[in-house]
């Protein structure tokens, strides 16, 4: 018997905006005594709803049953920008030089993939355009160098043959009601979603073909013989298959310990203000969705429903060896979201932040997920890259095919990837990457 007790559990930090405006349309069951099944997937966001999916797509006879330590749509998976983005958007041209452009097709048509299952759950579940929107997004530039990095952008997007239009500081204050940008570059294929009212969706259609348990953590992952058991407070699974969709989480089950990055996104969202002339007048269309030209600049978007709108803002990153962070962290970042937004619109001063809360993305030094068989019946979908929705979509998909037998040319260029790369020890990981993470800040300058 191997048994390994869960370091960590999740936690929330700050109310996600995403998930305070959503609503479910299904009751929260917690597991209550021991249940066997033929799959048990541990994790309940885009990872492992897309593993359950596909799952009842190759087997849907077996019985599927899916643990999440929180609530649908409370954790990580909620607390995304909502963006499935297809078209790498931080790339340079001279990443297209020999080999480069071999392996950026690759990873569209990956992302494409996972951004097509999506879309055929958003098909066959009547998710509305709020919730799935395949609007495109647009890489707005603020500075001289957030205009000539959209321009070794478009030289990446030409080369590659990949459609793209360009906006100048008219057409983006247009889109957006603001003079702060001074050009764009928008491509057609992205997705815009609600992340919290897809996961909740998405969750709510497999909950009828399905067992989803949520606020039932598991403290302890234990191998006996041909089986796996998965114990929580108030009950056990036994299954002899076990998917762990937890993102940075996998190494609190005691795997890739010193080789992923916890990085803390933050981000804030205002209250209502009215759709009226005023709303547009300040903050133009109805709907947009901006992506920072500088990686380390500030996502916003606007959403609009029922004759209000809101700005979502995401800006200031840090790494974090610990679960949560510190309240006065929280006020700090909020803070430096007020002086972001009043920047870009100076005649939203009087409508505050309702909510502000952080999200933790996981990387790898080498930029490669953490995937594959890692013990006998144990697959891991972990580590996202910061591209959660497109890429733990994706890792999903691939460790149901992947556990089911079934081959595929994606499953198979999947595979094909070195492990995560380990970390310095601590703290020289910490404070390198903080560094890194702090500079790179200060060069994107207005662009965040």
């Amino acid at each position: 018997m191997i048994a390994k007790s869960v370091r960590r559990l999740p936690a929330e930090n700050g109310i996600s905006g995403w998930e305070a405006i959503s609503r479910r349309s299904f009751p929260a069951r917690s597991l209550e005594g021991n249940v066997t099944a033929d799959w048990l997937i541990i994790g309940a966001g885009f990872a492992g709803l897309s593993a359950a999916r596909r799952l009842l797509q190759l087997r849907p006879d077996d019985k599927i049953v899916v643990l999440d330590a929180s609530e649908v749509g409370k954790g990580t998976s909620g607390r995304n920008s909502g963006f499935m983005i297809d078209v790498p958007h931080n790339l340079s041209s001279s990443e297209y030089s020999s080999g480069g452009l071999d392996a950026t097709r690759l990873e569209m048509a990956q992302n494409r993939a996972a951004i097509a299952f999506a879309r055929d759950a958003a098909d066959e579940y009547g998710m509305s355009a709020e919730t799935f929107d395949p609007a495109g997004k647009i890489n707005a530039a603020a500075t001289a160098r957030g205009v000539k990095l959209n321009v070794s952008f478009g030289q990446s997007l030409r080369n590659a043959g990949e459609k793209h239009t360009f906006f100048d500081a008219a057409e983006m204050r247009e889109i957006t009601g603001s003079d702060y940008y001074l050009g764009g570059l928008y491509t057609p294929g992205a997705v815009l979603i609600q992340p919290a009212d897809y996961i909740r969706e998405l969750a709510a259609a497999l909950s009828r073909k399905i067992d989803i348990f949520e606020r039932s953590p598991v403290t302890a992952l234990t191998r006996d013989n041909e089986t796996w058991v998965a114990a929580s407070a108030r009950g056990k699974v036994t299954a002899p298959k076990v998917i762990l969709g937890v993102n940075g989480h996998i190494d609190d089950f005691g795997h890739f310990g010193g080789r992923l990055m916890h990085i803390f996104a933050y981000a804030s969202m205002t209250a209502p203000f009215p759709a009226d002339d005023f709303g547009r007048t300040v903050t133009g269309q109805d709907r947009w969705a901006l992506l920072p030209a500088d990686a380390m600049g500030a996502t916003v978007r606007k959403i609009t429903s029922g004759g209000t709108s809101r700005i979502v803002i995401r800006t200031k990153y840090t790494c974090e060896t610990t679960i949560t962070v510190s309240d006065r962290r929280m006020i700090k970042m909020a803070g430096e979201h007020r002086r972001s937004l009043d920047a870009r619109f100076p005649g939203l001063k009087d409508i505050p932040f309702q909510y502000s809360w952080a999200g933790r993305l996981c990387l790898s030094r080498n930029h490669v997920p953490a995937f594959g068989e890692i013990d006998e019946g144990l697959y891991s979908a972990c580590c996202e890259n910061g591209l959660g929705t497109v890429k733990s979509t994706l890792a999903g998909m691939m460790a149901a095919e992947l556990a089911t037998g079934t081959g595929s040319r994606n499953l198979e260029q999947f595979m094909d990837q070195a492990a995560p790369s380990r970390l310095p020890p601590e703290p020289f990981a910490w404070l390198g990457i903080n560094s890194v993470i702090r500079w790179q800040e200060l060069r994107a300058g207005r662009e965040g």
